[in-house]
């Protein structure tokens, strides 16, 4: 028995530092492009970059149309580059309105350590850029997934038009405990981004789109978020949506053009 007792207690503690050491490959799963990298869409872009203080690099794609309404800030998943992500664009130009997608540090051409904080930071940083050529009333912050956290933390932060939130978990902890409740998650995570939290800042709307079937971030925390923040927060359930699968829903169009419409203004 006391050897059963410790090869359990070898497992477990193996558990717990490996995730500690090896969270990052869980939770980012980049793709990364030679600088040479060249990107292709089927309408104009321009690519910029944004070096940061520490050194770092940002990467992003910017797309703008005539008589734009204002900018969309997207901020993505944890998977892949905007060399993909950048489809999406898309369904916000035929809006009216820009958009702007950045790579975290390790994504895409994007380089740098990265960590909560400097991913916060680098949003920021963009953030602020954007208001240079766009009053805040015409930035909407978008943010899908891993980004939904991200999205939040940098709209407490200031003031935007609103606030969109695709598929968005909690807090981090709530969606990762999920997994893990048998370890001391509270000391080994080292990103808690808390939307809850987050959301407690700013009197802009905010908008929650999520499918009702998502296995990965259950359709329950947006609940929870909607009951923190009855008052500011409309909760847009599609469904039968799953996580990765909300685009293949008329709904979910048709959500989007109800929520980015801007009613003309009398002169």
């Amino acid at each position: 028995m006391l050897d059963i007792l410790l090869i359990v207690a070898i497992i477990y503690v193996a558990i717990c530092v490996s995730f500690y050491f090896f969270q990052h490959f869980a939770f980012f799963r980049p793709e990364r492009l030679a600088h040479t990298f060249t990107f292709k869409y089927p309408f104009p872009f321009e690519e910029l970059n944004f070096d940061m203080e520490d050194g770092g690099r940002i990467n992003a794609i910017y797309f703008k149309v005539p008589n734009t309404r204002g900018v969309v800030f997207y901020l993505k998943g944890n998977s892949k580059s905007i060399k993909g992500w950048g489809k999406f664009a898309k369904d916000f130009l035929s809006n009216g309105y820009d958009f702007i997608m950045i790579d975290y540090r390790g994504f895409g051409k994007s380089s740098g350590k990265r960590s909560q904080k400097k991913v916060f930071k680098d949003a920021q940083h963009i953030y602020k850029w954007l208001t240079q050529s766009y009053p805040e009333e015409k930035i909407v912050l978008y943010g899908r997934s891993l980004g939904s956290g991200i999205a939040a933390r940098i709209a407490s932060w200031n003031n935007p038009r609103m606030l969109i939130l695709d598929s968005p978990y909690y807090s981090f902890y709530y969606n990762v405990n999920r997994y893990l409740f048998f370890t001391p998650l509270k000391w080994l995570l080292k990103y808690d981004m808390r939307t809850d939290q987050y959301l407690k800042e700013g009197t802009f709307p905010i908008h929650i789109i999520h499918g009702t079937k998502d296995q990965l971030i259950t359709f329950k925390q947006s609940e929870k978020l909607k009951a923190l923040y009855p008052e500011k927060i409309t909760l847009h359930p599609i469904q039968n949506g799953k996580h990765n699968n909300l685009p293949e829903f008329p709904e979910f169009f048709e959500i989007l053009y109800d929520v980015l419409y801007l009613k003309p203004t009398k002169e």
